[in-house]
């Protein structure tokens, strides 16, 4: 299935230089380029191969050996971190429906990364505490009104170097793009924002002021805010 059929998660880049940035991803193999079909088919959005290569690299760069991701949906996004976790290392998936984890499991067996997965069915939160740190590599991809709880969440299980991503801050159907760059701009109308679009520019309010993370806003997808602990 050509890219132009995907139900891709952007609507930051035109459409021009989103598929400059796409010619420029890294390929996914035979087996995520039919998980991407599977999502296609049942109506379920990606974030394209601009973002998963962007999440790929930053994972590499992070020497990943542990990661976690809040909210995996059929596991797109992590199938593209999968090839940088290492055999004994730890990719977490999380998602409240367990259908989607099934979908999941069944493409990480099908691609062998399933020996380094965990698929984790309720909420992401929960979950996490059941476990322990470190992890150099964070996705927040859950509830926005839950980022900023997310990140207090994680923050110190990740060490130097370690890289903590949240996803759909710069818009999409959860945040409204006008009044969120308001707040940013120093012009908060905290009444006029729904509680999503409160949770996200809370949570990039604090990681902008947060001096034990180096922060930068992408716009790829629908705006990925990349921290990197100093």
């Amino acid at each position: 299935m050509d890219l132009e059929d995907y139900d891709v998660l952007n609507t930051v880049l035109s459409e021009d230089v989103a598929s400059f940035v796409r010619a420029m991803a890294p390929a996914l193999d035979d087996v995520g380029e039919a998980l991407a079909d599977h999502n296609v088919e049942v109506g379920f959005p990606v974030v394209g191969p601009e973002v998963g290569g962007t999440l790929r690299l930053l994972a590499r760069l992070a020497g990943t050996e542990r990661a976690f991701e809040f909210g995996s949906g059929m596991g797109y996004s992590a199938y593209w971190i999968a090839p940088v976790v290492p055999e004994d290392g730890e990719l977490v998936l999380t998602d409240f429906e367990e259908s989607n984890l099934e979908v999941a499991r069944e493409f990480f067996e099908r691609g062998g990364y399933v020996d380094r997965a965990r698929f984790e069915v309720g909420d992401a939160l929960d979950t996490y505490r059941a476990y322990e740190g470190p992890f150099e590599f964070v996705l927040i991809d859950n509830l926005e009104n839950e980022y900023l709880e997310t990140f207090e969440l994680v923050r110190e299980d990740v060490p130097p170097g370690g890289v903590i991503c949240a996803d759909n801050v710069m818009a999409g159907p959860a945040v409204q793009e006008d009044l969120a760059l308001a707040a940013l701009s120093g012009e908060p109308d905290w009444a006029a924002m729904d509680e999503y679009t409160t949770g996200v520019v809370e949570y990039l309010l604090h990681v902008r002021e947060d001096d034990a993370f180096e922060t930068a806003l992408l716009p790829i997808g629908e705006g990925l805010a990349v921290s990197v602990k100093r």
